[in-house]
């Protein structure tokens, strides 16, 4: 059944709301920490990156360098300079009331933003009906581009693959050390890359250089950054409040409401068990209310001309836009760190709801891989003591021993297919999941059967077939591979024996990848999808037939019926009763403990214990929750020697179907249903749970410092300096009272070509 909690609508932010008064007010509201750029110039470029390091990164606290509207080209970055380039410059609007996308010129924009914002105002601003068009994920221009990349340190700009000259602060400091930059005998810096997505080829970038020109109401909802990434956003022009064309202007700026990347487990349980929005989705815009009442910390920032905000990996955060204007550039890194983020956190819950990757994490570690390789290779002696040549090492082992988890979930056990029956497609970095859109690397599965033609294809990847989604054939999928398994396994051994030339490390500490198998311990995932391709039925989509009332679909939530005369099968003809809801079901769609040989359905394990088919399948030996004495079905409960499972998450459930290939099935778990019976029953204690990931998040955050020796009392030794304090806010007083209606259709647009005119969502925010 569908989640009956009740979900937290969305109320504006009053146009005059004051920003100190409330974080003044508020237990639980701070400022972000604030430098300066001239601070950057007092302490090193060095010593800034390792701030950066510890604060935001390994912290996960935000930071804001204030500052840059002093050193900002007023010339280049100013609404006349957009304005007379870039007036005819077709983009799509997103209205944000309504919920749908609006082409119309940069100019025709710019024209009617005064009349945007005279529209709300401190007695209307709550009506829904309010237009706010947000001028969202537009195209940096080239000239925005390269002024900021001379004015940006090097480590935190866009694409950013070696040290490089610019003029900003810091650039002038000296090194904290004496000995010389290390450089190849070509003359190629090496130290570690500031943004990993520089290590593709060109065409496998994500392009996320990216503008946002709001006005007042309109708004970014709550949101993490994409695949874990680190956020980088920086004001570069806005309305002063002065007159413009003959229309008076309010002074523009942006509120920021920010979390720490520890409390990312917390603020999740609290967007879905307490607000009723899942924050994975990215739809719900946070009253000012549901932040003063959350657990957890909230940093305040008012961003305004010249403030360049650093957004930690996983760090949930809105943006509320005020004035007549703002503008902003943002774009987002990929580091090591966010690569391990990205893997073991941000991809499966992206995969949970069918949302796009489109940073191909897995890519990014295999060509980083060979660009440091190449680099460390060129190490002489006289170089191997040098900063930027440890790190760059440090680094390196952290991306072999992802790549290693990589090669491993793709390892076969039982016998690779015959060559005849794996498809080799080159790899071009264009593959997805036809179900969860995630980027493939390598290996994966295509159906046959469904394949009209190579455009029309159905590949599935191997997290998405172990979860029992897939096409209707369910079973005889074909394997794909877009490397040579011999390639990848001699990468493998070629940066294994680097790794033991530069630390002087034995066999024992980087092992063969056979014997990083024979350690494992467990099934790896190809392993799984073998046993699975065995397992499953097939069913031939090309005789279809009407289907019998099975007794049971696996789900607990399904009210209690008559029994039936017809009888769930599999190609063996087995089938079992799940312990849970009772329900007959095919023996492929069951768990079966090692021990007392009970059968559990998929969907009650996932709802019931947060168990994930995954995590069954991949062990030789399955003890089932009864056995471990955690069971909370109706009988197990009478059991004085049971202590019965309290769900650690709400599931508020999904409706894939929309967002899937249409020809997709989901057989082992109904993601649609979610798991407020089971809450229920454990008495649905959210401040628990809440409490319980905010102590595991301090415990994962120091562990995390404690790596990197880094310690806790470095992170406070930025002054914070009070916002309403570092810019005078001049508001002054216009009449507004004009009726203005709806900002006319854009007369430009009636010269371009259809294709234009077709909506097209985005889906990168890196604001």
């Amino acid at each position: 059944m569908p989640s009956q909690r009740s979900r937290a609508a969305f109320e504006p932010i009053a146009p005059d709301v004051d920003i100190p008064a409330l974080v003044e007010s508020t237990p639980n509201f701070e400022y972000a920490d604030r430098i300066t750029c001239d601070a950057i110039d007092d302490f090193g470029l060095e010593k800034f990156e390792k701030i950066v390091l510890g604060h935001v990164i390994l912290g996960g606290k935000p930071l804001v360098i204030g500052g840059f509207n002093e050193r900002l080209d007023s010339s280049v970055f100013s609404e006349r300079w957009l304005r007379a380039r870039h007036s005819k410059t077709p983009e799509i609007a997103r209205e944000l009331a309504a919920k749908k996308d609006i082409p119309l010129t940069i100019g025709h924009y710019l024209n009617h933003l005064p009349r945007l914002t005279k529209k709300l105002d401190a007695y209307n601003y709550r009506s829904p009906e309010k237009q706010r068009l947000y001028l969202k994920d537009i195209d940096c221009p080239q000239e925005w581009h390269t002024k900021l990349k001379e004015l940006i340190p090097p480590t935190l700009f866009y694409l950013n693959k070696s040290p490089q000259r610019f003029q900003g602060p810091g650039s002038n400091t000296v090194p904290l050390f004496e000995k010389p930059e290390p450089k190849t005998a070509t003359g190629i810096s090496i130290a570690p890359a500031g943004d990993l997505m520089s290590c593709l080829p060109d065409a496998m970038r994500a392009q996320n250089l990216m503008c946002y020109i709001g006005h007042e109401g309109t708004y970014t909802p709550a949101h993490q950054e994409m695949c874990a990434s680190l956020g980088q956003n920086i004001m570069v022009e806005a309305s002063d409040g002065s007159v413009e064309h003959g229309e008076p202007t309010k002074p523009g700026s942006s509120i920021w409401f920010m979390t720490e990347s520890k409390d990312r487990g917390v603020v999740s349980e609290y967007w879905m068990s307490v607000l009723g929005h899942d924050i994975d989705i990215e739809d719900h815009f946070a009253q000012i209310n549901a932040w003063k009442s959350a657990p957890f910390k909230t940093y305040i920032v008012e961003q305004r001309v010249g403030d360049f905000i650093l957004v930690p990996p996983l760090a949930a955060h809105q943006v509320w836009n005020r004035g007549t204007r703002t503008m902003k550039v943002a774009w987002n890194r990929t580091t090591v760190q966010t690569l391990k983020l990205a893997l073991n956190e941000a991809l499966p819950h992206a995969r949970m709801v069918c949302r796009d990757e489109q940073y191909k994490n897995k890519a990014i570690v295999f060509y980083s891989l060979e660009h440091y390789s190449a680099l460390l290779s060129q190490v002489n002696e006289t170089q191997k003591a040098h900063p930027k040549v440890q790190q760059l090492r440090k680094d390196f082992e952290q991306l072999f021993n992802l790549y290693t988890s990589i090669l491993l979930s793709e390892h076969f056990v039982l016998g690779s297919p015959k060559e005849k029956d794996m498809e080799y497609i080159k790899f071009d970095s264009n593959i997805t999941c036809s179900y969860c859109r995630a980027n493939i690397f390598n290996r994966f599965l295509t159906c046959p059967w469904c394949a009209s033609d190579e455009d029309n294809a159905y590949d599935i990847c191997m997290e998405c077939y172990v979860m029992g989604r897939s096409c209707a054939c369910i079973s005889n999928l074909k394997w794909a591979e877009q490397f040579r398994w011999k390639d990848l396994t001699k990468k493998y051994e070629s940066w294994r024996r680097l790794l033991m030339k530069l630390t002087g490390a034995s066999e024992e500490k980087y092992p063969c990848l056979a014997a990083k198998r024979s350690q494992l311990g467990k099934k790896t995932l190809a392993e799984i999808c073998q046993e699975q391709l065995k397992r499953r039925p097939w069913v031939d989509i090309t005789k279809p037939a009407v289907q019998p009332v099975e007794e049971g679909l696996s789900d607990p939530d399904k009210p209690a019926r008559k029994r039936r005369k017809t009888r769930p099968s599999d190609k063996n003809n087995k089938v079992g009763r799940c312990h849970i809801c009772k329900y007959l079901d095919p023996s492929w769609k069951l768990a079966s403990c090692s021990n007392c040989h009970l059968s559990y359905c998929y969907g009650s394990l996932f709802r019931a214990f947060n168990i994930k088919p995954q995590d069954v399948l991949e062990l030789y030996h399955w003890i089932c929750p009864k056995c471990q004495k955690f069971c909370s079905c109706y009988q197990c409960r009478r059991d004085p020697t049971m202590t019965p499972y309290e769900p650690e998450n709400t599931h508020l459930g999904h409706d894939t179907r929309k967002i899937a290939d249409p020809r997709s099935v989901e057989s082992l778990v109904d993601q649609r249903h979610s798991n407020a019976r089971w809450l229920k029953k454990a008495g649905d204690d959210e401040i628990n749970r809440l409490m319980k990931h905010q102590r595991e998040a301090d415990e994962r955050r120091n562990q995390a410092l404690v790596e990197h020796d880094i310690q806790l009392e470095e992170l406070t030794q930025i002054p914070p300096t009070p916002e309403n304090n570092y810019f005078p806010q001049v508001l002054p007083q216009y009449d507004y009272s004009e009726d203005v209606s709806t900002i006319p259709v854009d007369p430009a647009l009636q010269s371009l070509d259809e294709s234009f005119l077709t909506p097209q969502l985005s889906l990168n925010q890196p604001e």
